[in-house]
């Protein structure tokens, strides 16, 4: 029997699966809500173990080699295959309660904290992650299809109540070649010259207001360069093209060392997002969302 059979990791073959659906590795690891290097760094493990190229990469794109595109439909059929071998004992299993809750990406170590206590407070319930943007997690919450979501930031939602959780401190990123990268923080006011990449207010309104209102106490006008698309696409333009800044939660910051970008807190003033989970008003707390709620609490803000 050839070894490299036997070597195959599920997860690795996971995780293969969803960048060539993607044909992004930072809209995959959002997929897989871990972090990006993770998403690489097991595709070229899966790589190494079958001898072959599954994906060719370039600064620009991802696409499937021709062995990448013989194997995926294999890829899919083994997946396929263990989730029925799963499925199949499902009746032996407790059927303890599952909890669905919707999460915000760049979440950082706080999203393993908060799975290890919930695990510990709710030990028979399970709970399943889904990512999506915010306004339409927070539609899933009032429709059922949720439990509960994280957000940040305050959005107007009817029929929603919001517990306050953490708090995030907002960081710049900005081109480590920068003369400001130099220094250990960086003031709102020393930006005013350079365009910033901020994702639009029709995606992240509260990160948006918070942002411009930092300027406006600082006594400028941002200027708006390109908007923010995704995380490695901004950060590898800021990294090497002409000088701007965007923002970043300082636990997704943490997670992302990108060649030619430095992170640096932000001062005068110092801008921090309120974290809240968002549940149903119209339902009474279930003992495991209770449990959520205590396990969300207990992280630390940062």
């Amino acid at each position: 029997m050839d070894n490299r059979r036997s070597a195959l990791d599920l997860e690795r073959i996971r995780r293969f699966v969803v960048v060539a659906e993607e044909l992004h590795f930072g809209r995959a690891a959002e997929r897989l809500h871990i972090v990006q290097p993770a998403v690489s760094q097991q595709v070229r493990r899966l790589e190494r173990e079958l001898g072959v190229s599954l994906l060719a990469r370039t600064t620009r794109a991802v696409s499937l080699t021709e062995a990448g595109q013989r194997f995926l439909p294999h890829a899919r059929a083994v997946l396929a295959a263990a989730d029925r071998a799963a499925d199949s004992v499902a009746e032996f299993r407790s059927s303890g309660p599952l909890v669905r809750l919707g999460t915000s990406e760049g979440l950082g170590d706080r999203l393993d904290v908060l799975l290890s206590a919930f695990a510990r407070l709710a030990p028979s319930a399970s709970l399943e992650l889904v990512h999506a943007p915010t306004a339409q997690r927070l539609q899933r919450v009032r429709d059922g299809s949720l439990d509960a979501t994280i957000v940040r930031g305050s959005w107007p939602s009817p029929d929603l109540d919001f517990t306050p959780l953490w708090t995030d401190e907002v960081w710049v990123a900005l081109p480590a070649s920068h003369p400001l990268a130099s220094a250990s923080e960086v003031s709102f006011a020393s930006l005013a010259s350079l365009p910033a990449r901020l994702s639009p207010p029709s995606r992240n309104q509260p990160l948006y207001d918070l942002v411009v209102s930092c300027c406006r106490e600082a006594g400028f006008e941002p200027v708006l360069g390109k908007e923010f698309t995704t995380a490695q696409d901004t950060l590898g333009t800021l990294g090497f093209g002409r000088p701007q800044w965007t923002v970043f939660y300082r636990a997704h910051a943490n997670l992302l060392p990108i060649p030619g970008v430095a992170f640096r807190p932000l001062v005068e003033p110092s801008p921090r997002m309120q974290t809240y989970l968002a549940t149903p008003s119209d339902r009474r707390l279930t003992p495991e969302l209770v449990a959520l709620i205590e396990a969300a609490r207990s992280i630390e803000p940062g």
